[in-house]
């Protein structure tokens, strides 16, 4: 390494300099993948910063080319037909969007199917794509690199349930190790004969083989699917859970048995009705659960999570470069927002380096939602002043984030709300601030609070101008100002400067350094 690299690399951090400026980068920048599966078959537009996209597109139909494939062994006709015209409207879509060529990939249904190859010459055909068939191991690969999208460093098990198949897939170390593939999906398991009994022994044998080959050594499963997904939605709805973002919800394996209870106890029209639920995925739900509730009680996970990426996301990741897989997708993201909403991109950075001291003493895990919240400090100027405060907790916990615990999304839009609102009782936001302890709240508030002064305090750089100086011990905040900087300390940076030190519950001191 040059100095002059070492040199740009300590500039920016831990982080590095932003990658989407890269032009291998850009080549990310309008990504079209496609999943034929058994149950759907769905198109991904994906844009925005390359390390955590956005999702410029994205609809499945649901054609269930899997349905009653145990008794012909070949597609369901009625589902053909449709996926054939979601292809053809895909393929025109993403001419259209500059998103060609596209990706796509078949899954468990044709694979296995009779007429499968059949069907991959009519794609091909009709629409110009080629359909690549995966067997299960590389379904399970490719589901896996997802999760490592969404979750930098992941460890533990892996687990994607389609239509025909259930796959799993050990991950640690930013690697995919070993990989199954089993039968269980619900679509498949219809078929079995000796109805809900006979469905219950299949699982429990299949399982049971399962979990010999993977062990049940695993700290976390992430669960991955459409199915599970669903699951995670009623079970949200059980326990009047306040976020509604799937991504990150973590479920117990209590939760998890008592949600399945739940879902026998209800018929898929009332579950429809409580969760928005489409009908077609509803029906796969109820067998989809006690799959779920045999692979939790057999695998015993210490920690199972939603994962919102699979398959889909792992193609993306298949077409990454290791340095863009190797950073963090939440500072990609933000720095991406930053340069593409911000009033001043690039003040985040010196925004945070000004308010650094003050969260000198906190854990790497916290400094990073930190520098996020500098860089997005100001992605929301452009609402109205009266809901500014609202546009940013919402932006914060709703937003497309990878690498973010729920807790983390809260206390990430609630320090945005104090960016801009001193006060947060009476908003409509209080039942999310549950997942937070009152430390957090109260740490939350004071970063706020020191994104308003640091933001309003100079128009430029802040840290070039003044210096702010904690002391923990003493409950002393210290603002030393250079000489050319006094006065910019008027009446309003003194008012920001006293709320920041009242949500420390210290005193201040101002220091005014001499010109040289």
């Amino acid at each position: 390494m040059t100095a002059t690299t070492e040199i740009a690399t300590e500039e920016w951090g831990p982080f590095g300099r932003p990658l989407f400026d890269d032009p291998s980068a850009r080549a990310l920048s309008r990504v079209g993948v496609i999943d034929v599966g058994s149950n759907s078959v769905r198109m991904v537009v994906f844009d925005g910063a390359a390390r955590s996209p956005a999702y410029f597109f994205n609809e499945k139909v649901m054609c269930g080319l899997g349905a009653g494939f145990n008794e012909t062994g070949r597609l369901n006709p009625t589902g053909r037909e449709r996926a054939l015209a979601a292809m053809r409207r895909f393929a025109l879509l993403a001419e259209g969007m500059g998103a060609s060529p596209l990706t796509a990939v078949a899954t468990a249904a044709v694979r296995e199917a009779e007429d499968g190859p059949a069907f991959r010459r009519e794609v091909e055909e009709q629409t110009g794509i080629k359909l690549w068939v995966v067997d299960g191991r590389e379904e399970a690969r490719l589901s896996a690199q997802g999760v490592l999208l969404g979750w930098p460093g992941a460890a533990g098990l892996v687990c994607d349930i389609g239509g025909s198949s259930m796959e799993l897939a050990r991950i640690e170390g930013g690697r995919v190790g070993k990989r199954v593939t089993s039968p269980l999906g619900p679509l498949r398991l219809q078929g079995v004969r000796g109805g809900k009994k006979g469905i219950k022994a299949e699982i429990s044998k299949t399982i049971a083989a399962l979990a010999e080959e993977v062990g049940t050594d695993h700290k976390r499963l992430f669960l991955v699917g459409g199915s599970w997904r669903a699951i995670a939605r009623i079970d949200m709805q059980r326990r009047g859970y306040p976020l509604h973002v799937q991504h990150e919800y973590r479920m117990s394996s209590g939760a998890i048995q008592a949600t399945a209870t739940f879902i026998a106890e209800h018929d898929t029209a009332e579950l429809r009705a409580l969760t928005g639920i489409g009908e077609a995925r509803m029906a796969l739900v109820p067998i989809a659960s006690m799959v779920l509730k045999q692979l939790v009680r057999a695998l015993g996970p210490k920690e199972i999570a939603i994962s919102s990426y699979g398959i889909r996301e792992g193609m993306l990741y298949e077409q990454m470069p290791q340095r863009l897989r190797d950073r963090d997708p939440l500072i990609e993201a933000c720095r991406f927002a930053e340069k593409k909403d911000a009033r001043i991109p690039g003040f985040g950075r010196a925004l945070y380096r000004f308010i650094e001291p003050i969260f000198k003493g906190e854990p790497d895990s916290r400094k990073r939602v930190i520098r996020a919240a500098c860089l997005l400090h100001d992605v929301s100027w452009r609402a109205h002043p009266d809901y500014r405060h609202e546009a940013c907790f919402d932006n914060a916990t709703r937003a497309n984030l990878g690498g973010l615990t729920h807790s983390e999304r809260v206390f990430l839009g609630l320090s945005l709300l104090h960016r801009y609102k001193n006060s947060r009782s009476g908003s409509r936001f209080e039942p999310l601030l549950g997942l937070l302890s009152d430390k957090e709240s109260r740490q939350a508030e004071v970063l706020g609070r020191a994104l308003r002064f640091g933001a309003m305090f100079s128009a430029q750089t802040p840290d070039s101008l003044g210096e702010l100086r904690w002391f923990p011990k003493k409950r002393m905040l210290e603002l030393r100002l250079s000489a050319h900087a006094d006065a910019l300390f008027g009446e309003v940076a003194q008012s920001r400067f006293g709320a920041l030190v009242s949500a420390l519950d210290a005193n201040s001191e101002i220091k005014r350094l001499k010109p040289r």
